[in-house]
C-alpha cells in the first residue's frame, strides 16, 4: 500500500511538472495560477486572452444566449413561408385538416358554403389573435400574433401567386407527406431560434394558462378537436389520413428540433491539457471544468476536461486532439437539451 501512494505521489508530480511546462509556454507562472485541485494549477481564461479577445469571447457567448431581432425574424418568416406553402399546394385541396389553425381554416371553408380557405384563415387567425391578447400576457403572445398574422398574408400571397385548386400530386397519401414534411421544417426553424408559427399556440397557451390542462393536454384537446370535426365532414379514410398526420407532424417536429439542437458533451484525456484549454477558449470562445482523475491501470494522476460544443465546434477539437497528441482519450456524448450561458440559443 505505501509502494502504491509513492507511485501515486510521484506521477502527480511528474503531471505538475508537464503542467508548469504548458503553463510557460503561454507565459503564465504556475505559482501564482489559482489550483484546479491540490497540486495542480491550471490557466485562467484571463491569462489566456487579450482584454479585447476576451470582450470578443464574451460577445460571442451573448449571440448564443439570445438570437437577436434579425434572427427571430428570419427564422419567424422562414418557418412560416413553408407552412404556407404546406397549405397551398398540398393541405387544402386535399382537405387535410391535421390541426392547428390552417386545419380549423379548412374545416370552417367546408362548413361555410363559398367562403375560401385564406379568406376562412385570416378569420380563424383574428379569432385567435383576440384570444391571444384576452386571456394571455400580451409579451407571452406577442411573437404568436405576429406568425399569425404573417401565415395568413403568405397564405393569400401564395394562392394569388399560385392558384392551385385541385391536388397536385393526385394522391392524398403524397399530400400528406408533403404537407407533414413542410409543416413540421416550418414549425422546427421557428421554435429552434425561439419563435413560433403562431395558430393554436395561442388557444393551448390560454388553455393552459387558465385551466389546470399541462400543456401536453392542451395541444391533444386543441387539435383532436379539429381532427374530429374533419371526420366528421369528409369521412373516414380522409380523417383517418388526418389523424395520422398529426401524429406524424409531432414525431418529425421533435425529431428536426432533436437535430438542431444536438450538442456534443467531448470529455477529453491527453498529455497536454492545458493546450486544450487554452484551444477552447481562445479559438471556441467556450470553456470547460477541468477535474482530477487517476488511470486505473497505470495509476498515474491525469486532468480531466470536460465542455459541451456544437458538432462542428467537436469536429474542430477532434482535428486539433489528432495534431497534438494522437493518442488523446476522448468520448462524445449526444445531447438536446441544455440550459446555461452560452447555450440558450445556440
Amino acid at each position: 500500500m505505501l509502494k502504491r501512494i509513492r507511485r501515486t505521489r510521484s506521477a502527480g508530480a511528474r503531471m505538475r511538472t508537464a503542467n508548469e511546462e504548458e503553463l510557460s509556454r503561454v507565459h503564465v507562472d504556475p505559482d501564482s495560477a489559482p489550483p484546479a485541485y491540490e497540486g495542480s494549477a491550471v490557466i485562467q481564461a484571463a491569462d489566456l486572452q487579450t482584454p479585447e479577445e476576451a470582450r470578443e469571447s464574451e460577445r460571442a457567448i451573448s449571440r448564443r444566449d439570445a438570437p437577436g431581432t434579425l434572427r427571430l425574424v428570419v427564422a419567424l418568416n422562414a418557418g412560416v413561408i413553408l407552412c404556407a406553402l404546406a397549405y397551398v399546394l398540398f393541405q387544402g385541396p386535399s382537405n387535410l385538416a391535421i390541426g392547428g389553425a390552417s386545419g380549423l381554416s379548412i374545416v370552417l371553408s367546408s362548413a361555410v358554403p363559398g367562403l375560401p380557405n385564406d379568406v376562412a384563415l385570416w378569420v380563424v387567425n383574428a379569432a385567435l389573435v383576440i384570444v391571444g391578447l384576452v386571456f394571455v400576457e400580451r409579451r407571452a403572445v406577442v411573437w404568436s400574433v405576429v406568425a399569425s398574422v404573417a401565415l395568413s398574408a403568405y397564405v393569400s400571397l401564395f394562392r394569388w401567386l399560385i392558384p392551385v385548386t385541385a391536388s397536385l400530386t393526385g394522391d392524398l397519401w403524397l399530400d400528406l407527406c408533403c404537407t407533414v414534411l413542410l409543416i413540421a421544417l416550418g414549425n422546427a426553424i421557428a421554435y429552434n431560434a425561439g419563435a413560433s408559427t403562431g395558430g393554436m399556440e395561442i388557444v393551448v397557451m390560454a388553455l393552459a394558462r387558465r385551466t389546470s390542462l399541462p400543456v401536453g393536454h392542451a395541444v391533444t384537446v386543441a387539435n383532436g378537436g379539429i381532427v374530429c370535426a374533419g371526420v366528421a365532414l369528409y369521412g373516414p379514410r380522409v380523417g383517418l389520413y388526418c389523424v395520422l398526420g398529426l401524429l406524424v407532424q409531432t414525431v418529425v417536429v421533435n425529431g428536426v428540433l432533436t437535430d438542431l439542437k444536438q450538442h456534443k458533451v467531448c470529455t477529453v484525456i491527453c498529455r497536454w491539457p492545458a493546450r486544450v484549454e487554452e484551444f477552447l477558449v481562445r479559438e471556441l470562445s467556450r470553456t470547460a471544468t477541468i477535474t482530477r482523475g487517476y488511470g486505473a491501470y497505470s495509476g498515474r494522476e491525469v486532468s480531466v476536461i470536460m465542455t459541451v460544443l456544437t458538432r462542428a465546434e467537436a469536429t474542430r477539437l477532434e482535428k486539433f486532439l489528432r495534431e497534438i497528441d494522437p493518442d488523446a482519450f476522448v468520448t462524445y456524448v449526444n445531447t438536446s437539451q441544455i440550459t446555461g450561458h452560452g447555450f440558450r440559443w445556440v
